[in-house]
């Protein structure tokens, strides 16, 4: 699967979902003492109903104090018609990959046109995935990175620069990222909403994806109530998310919501109307992404004939 493929499945997904297709209860979290660990779900129905469940561990400091990722989890898909167990997928790759094509899809309606220069805000492999999906719908030919540790954001740049032939910049503060940016992208664990009014110029289109439980807060309220706002999922950004922080400190409600991406997906609402909006998409990872996922990597696997086949309980 690469940057195209899972555009290609999270837009499916996300019509499904518009056209009622598709089915998404809330995640549930558990928190423990250095992460945290998060179960989603969704029926998706594509060439045939798919059930998709995901369970996630999240710890932060995993690479430092382990040498481990800080993502680690499966996805366990099924026939949604008999129950059947399909297949178990390492989550990684999905929900790394999955996140960035949401943005990409995002982009595509919310973006301006000639939008070319892009600023990572958080250079860990989610910043890597983000900028390569996006590379691949935008006429980039900047690239500005920023990171609270500045030795990520240089080998960020170093590496992305290699791996995509553009130009990319590490700088010392987020200002210098954002402000000379068409598009803005935040990707951090922020618990403290760093991106204000006066970081972001007219015309820019924010895809917030950090803030994927209702700890964490990358975008002001202020910001916020000023931009045009597209959600992934409406239900879930309400609770979760930046909108969650914007609502809670009253300058959003609900109503303010302009679409979920699925809307502008199926057109039953417009994206971008005018160069000098700004436009957020507040990106809190839906189920229906990991779902339609999976089932394009299992539909790819039958027909390649590769993955080890399984039998769990059948005596």
């Amino acid at each position: 699967m690469d940057p195209a493929a899972y555009l290609a499945a999270v837009e499916a997904g996300f019509r499904s979902y518009a056209n009622g297709r598709a089915s998404v209860p809330m995640p549930m979290h558990i928190p423990v003492a250095n992460g945290g660990f998060h179960g989603k779900g969704a029926l998706v129905m594509l060439d045939r109903a798919y059930v998709a469940v995901k369970v996630n561990g999240n710890f932060p400091g995993n690479p430092r104090r382990n040498g481990l990722p800080t993502i680690q989890g499966v996805v366990l898909l099924f026939d949604a018609a008999d129950g059947s167990l399909l297949a178990v997928m390492d989550s990684i790759e999905i929900t790394l990959h999955r996140t960035a094509a949401a943005t990409a899809l995002a982009a595509r309606y919310l973006a301006r046109k000639d939008a070319n220069s892009i600023a990572i805000c958080g250079c860990g492999e989610q910043g890597r995935a983000q900028l390569k999906a996006l590379a691949g719908v935008t006429s980039v030919r900047r690239v500005l990175a920023w990171d609270l540790e500045p030795e990520k954001a240089h080998q960020f740049a170093r590496a992305m620069q290699e791996a995509l032939g553009l130009e990319v910049t590490a700088v010392r503060d987020a200002c210098d990222a954002t402000r000379p940016s068409d598009i803005i992208v935040t990707a951090t664990g922020a618990q403290t909403p760093f991106l204000t009014k006066a970081l972001v110029n007219a015309g820019t289109f924010i895809a917030a994806v950090g803030a994927d439980n209702p700890d964490k807060n990358e975008l002001t309220p202020e910001l916020m109530a000023t931009s045009k706002i597209v959600v992934d999922a409406l239900a879930q950004c309400v609770v979760m998310g930046d909108l969650h922080h914007a609502i809670d400190a009253g300058l959003v409600t609900s109503a303010d919501v302009h679409a979920e991406l699925g809307d502008l997906v199926v057109g039953r609402k417009r994206g971008r109307t005018n160069p000098e909006e700004v436009t957020v998409f507040d990106s809190t990872g839906v189920a229906i992404q990991d779902a339609a996922s999976a089932a394009w990597i299992y539909q790819r696997a039958i027909a390649a004939n590769v993955g080890t086949p399984i039998s769990i309980g059948a005596l």
